[in-house]
């Protein structure tokens, strides 16, 4: 028995030796100077079971869950800002889906990618959110699976496009960043629901355009 402890106990010792030596992620005022990987290429809409979630000149399709006013079209190109507010896609919702965007956020800035919200209504949707935030108090940055996943490392700088993809096919949740997996993992937590954009705050400002959507197979 005392040798099993004693393993028991070095085994903890070199695991905490391990988690104290992990380098930590360099945080800077307004990210890297460089991103981590590159932007995916657009998914064609009409191929493949893609589709176009935005007309590039309104916001037909979409409905704020409050704040309208923080949502315009500037440039082909949705713009978000103020109050908290949930811009929500209606035409289609997400049981088993992938969806990707080409996405840029204000230095201080934060804001998600809901998949799987239950409701359209105001507050903080339930569902899936992938979070979009370089250089925000908040410590969770663009590619967590917010409160499930968290990634601390600025993948990109402040006001630099990039693309966030997220796919879920029954409890597989995948989130790329640039091309780059940061979540891949399982849970059931919510089924099925709809794909928002979410502005978080006065201080905040994001902008969305390519946005492409497809439902994938549902298993029985």
């Amino acid at each position: 028995m005392r040798l099993v402890a004693g393993s028991a106990m070095l085994l903890l010792l070199m695991v905490g030796a391990q988690a104290q030596d992990a380098p930590k992620p360099v945080i800077t005022e307004h990210g890297p100077a460089k991103a981590k990987g590159k932007p995916e290429k657009t998914p064609k809409a009409g191929k493949a079971g893609w589709v176009s979630m935005f007309d590039g000149k309104t916001l037909d399709g979409w409905q704020a869950s409050e704040h309208a006013e923080n949502w315009k079209v500037v440039d082909g190109v949705i713009s978000g800002g103020g109050p908290r507010s949930h811009l929500f896609w209606t035409k289609e919702q997400c049981e088993n889906c992938e969806w990707i965007a080409t996405v840029k956020i204000s230095h201080k800035g934060n804001s998600g990618m809901y998949t799987r919200a239950e409701k359209i209504e105001p507050g903080w949707p339930k569902g899936y959110e992938a979070q979009v935030n370089t250089s925000h108090g908040d410590p969770v940055k663009t590619g967590s699976l917010y409160n499930i996943k968290k990634v601390f490392e600025q993948m990109v700088g402040d006001e630099t496009w990039f693309t966030q993809h997220i796919m879920m096919d029954g409890d597989h949740i995948v989130i790329k960043v640039n091309g780059i997996t940061t979540v891949d993992l399982h849970d059931s937590t919510h089924k099925k629901g709809y794909i928002a954009l979410q502005a978080h705050d006065p201080g905040s400002k994001m902008w969305y355009k390519d946005l492409r959507f497809r439902s994938l197979p549902v298993k029985k």
